[in-house]
């Protein structure tokens, strides 16, 4: 009995000894620690930074006198109360304005504000893109600045002892200029210690005599084609808006418009002698627009795109 217990209590041992002990191994490295790029929410990109995911971005209009918060976004927005019949979002470079008629109670104000919270903050987004671009093309003004003409680059050439044949300033081309700078250079007739805004003003008075010329050119050109008269051409300089005609004739066009190329330029001006067949933007003033500029979603689109200097 007590060899059969023996033998039960062997077996018992061998079933459950751990394994002999295999040669030592020096110890393994341990890994490398990855860098902290793993997004922590849902939807977030890997190349996001550690302070945008935990600092939410912050849209505050100049104005504001209402807040809310849109995803991880803080959007402090003016509010108004206007004649209307439903609530309207409007996003200008400022920031986001919503109007309401008076009779909307503010928690409904509220609710549409969430309900239109992707579309606000994309606009936001652009709106935030485009000021830093058009920070980014701000030029410092002297000898050697450069600024756009026609879509190409302008170099600014301090020439106070030129006899010049043009008020002021004169463009010069140089086809031997070095690839990938400035084929075109504005003479001034300024002094070499001239000071900004000396400059700046020059520059922009020789832009203002050229956009009259040429926007006349092109009124001239497709006014015939569309079959309308206009009357009176005048420059605008307006923060939103690229142009704007009346029924009695009057055309108005930003000066700044000269910065872009001409068929960009075609564009506005077709778009504005073409409200003077009809007056809105409905399906049939698009396709009045069409008969002379085909390709106009293209050229509104680089309209809307590119950032310009600030004046």
């Amino acid at each position: 009995m007590q060899r059969l217990l023996q033998l039960t209590l062997d077996l018992f041992d061998t079933a459950v000894a751990a394994p002999p002990p295999a040669p030592q191994q020096p110890p393994a490295r341990p890994p490398r620690a990855k860098p902290a790029t793993t997004p922590l929410k849902p939807g977030l990109g890997r190349a996001e930074h550690l302070d945008s995911v935990l600092v939410p971005a912050s849209f505050r209009h100049p104005r504001a006198n209402r807040e809310a918060v849109l995803g991880n976004s803080v959007v402090a927005y003016e509010f108004r109360r206007a004649r209307r019949r439903t609530i309207g979002f409007m996003v200008a470079p400022e920031g986001l304005t919503v109007s309401a008629p008076s009779w909307v109670p503010l928690y409904e104000v509220d609710a549409a504000v969430q309900g239109k919270s992707a579309w606000i903050l994309r606009k936001l987004g652009d709106a935030h893109d485009r000021r830093q671009r058009t920070e980014s093309a701000r030029i410092d003004w002297r000898n050697g600045a450069v600024f756009p003409y026609l879509g190409e680059q302008v170099v600014v050439v301090l020439d106070p002892a030129h006899a010049f044949t043009e008020v002021g300033a004169v463009l010069r081309t140089d086809p031997h200029r070095v690839a990938g700078e400035p084929h075109h250079s504005l003479h001034l007739g300024l002094p070499h210690n001239a000071q900004a805004p000396q400059i700046r003003d020059a520059v922009q008075a020789w832009l203002m005599r050229q956009a009259t010329r040429l926007f006349t050119e092109r009124l001239e050109h497709f006014a015939p084609r569309l079959a309308v008269r206009w009357r009176k051409l005048v420059l605008s300089n307006a923060g939103t808006r690229w142009g704007t005609a009346h029924s009695d004739g009057v055309i108005r066009l930003n000066w700044r418009l000269i910065h872009f190329r001409l068929p960009v330029i075609d564009y506005v001006v077709a778009h504005e002698l073409s409200h003077l067949r009809v007056m809105d933007h409905s399906p049939r003033f698009w396709e009045t627009v069409s008969t002379v500029v085909p390709d106009y979603p293209q050229l509104r689109a680089q309209l809307k795109g590119e950032a310009l200097p600030p004046w």
